[in-house]
């Protein structure tokens, strides 16, 4: 479900500095993220990265299993805490200047980015309404109190999601598609300007796939939220994406358009297979193809 931001509320734990000679955030970032490094058990795993999520624009990471995407969406996401960097978010008004995430209190954080997981579990006994109401624990405070925006809020997130006719069924009761959908309401009720998905097609047949990567861009395009998500699809990724970030043993190999960075011989590098890649003529959108040993047969059985 929706990740913690950190164990605890106040004061956030000590951090390195950031880098030497690290520039402001750009005025377009929603988040921005700085010469991160992130290590497991002593061994750094996501090597100087710099990760730029333009306001209200699609984000995908991509690359092979193990590249480090998911571990530099939880970095940014304070899940992990990165050994050398900073994250920087935007202001909550329009002139306002970007803000150290870092320093952020557990629940100012959570007001402002939200990471929705891999690893999720429906409770069983509570309606969708319920559960999506989860996403106002950063606006009630340490006591359970007065939230008087979370009602509107929680029917605002279960209307852009269509789920409205579910409201008050169990979630126990539900499809993957459906669910997925409620953990996004959830998000939504937490009305953040940033979020973070992490694989949120996996284990999704193509119809809810579609949905889900449908409801990615519309938060975008229509809501102005900033997203950041892990992708195994490629040709997904280009279709949702404004931007790509293909990482490859922990690093960052390539940033731009989908049509910029799927360079044939760049992805087959990453991945290690033949990777062919052609434009989609009506739309310039490319699409990929990875060949194996028997995908150029002439004769079939």
């Amino acid at each position: 479900m929706i990740a913690p931001a950190l164990d605890r509320e106040d004061p956030p734990p000590p951090r390195s500095a950031p880098a030497a000679g690290a520039t402001a955030a750009p005025a377009d970032a929603g988040l921005d993220a700085r010469d991160l490094t992130v290590a497991y058990d002593r061994t750094d795993v996501v090597h100087g990265a710099d990760l730029r999520l333009p306001r209200g624009r699609v984000t995908a990471l991509i690359g092979p299993n193990g590249s480090g995407k998911s571990t530099l969406l939880r970095a940014v996401a304070r899940l992990h805490k990165a050994r050398t960097g900073s994250v920087t978010v935007a202001g909550q008004t329009g002139d306002a200047a970007p803000v150290d995430a870092l320093a952020l209190s557990r629940s100012d954080f959570a007001r402002r980015v939200t990471l929705l997981a891999q690893s999720r579990h429906a409770p069983a006994g509570l309606s969708v309404r319920d559960v999506v109401g989860f996403g106002r624990h950063p606006y009630r405070g340490r006591i359970r109190g007065a939230d008087p925006d979370g009602a509107r809020m929680v029917e605002h997130a279960l209307t852009v999601t269509n789920l409205t006719e579910f409201a008050d069924r169990g979630v126990e009761s539900l499809s993957g598609g459906q669910l997925q959908r409620v953990w996004f309401a959830c998000c939504l009720a937490q009305d953040t300007d940033v979020l973070l998905l992490d694989e949120p097609t996996t284990y999704l047949d193509l119809r809810y796939q579609v949905e889900i990567l449908d409801l990615v861009r519309d938060l975008a395009d229509t809501h102005g939220v900033t997203v950041g998500v892990v992708l195994h699809d490629l040709d997904q990724a280009a279709a949702v994406a404004d931007q790509v970030v293909l990482l490859s043993s922990g690093r960052i190999v390539a940033a731009g358009t989908p049509a910029e960075v799927y360079a044939p011989e760049r992805l087959t590098d990453a991945y290690g297979i033949r990777i062919d890649v052609e434009l989609d003529s009506p739309t310039g959108i490319p699409r990929t193809r990875a060949v194996g040993r028997h995908h150029l047969r002439t004769e079939r059985p």
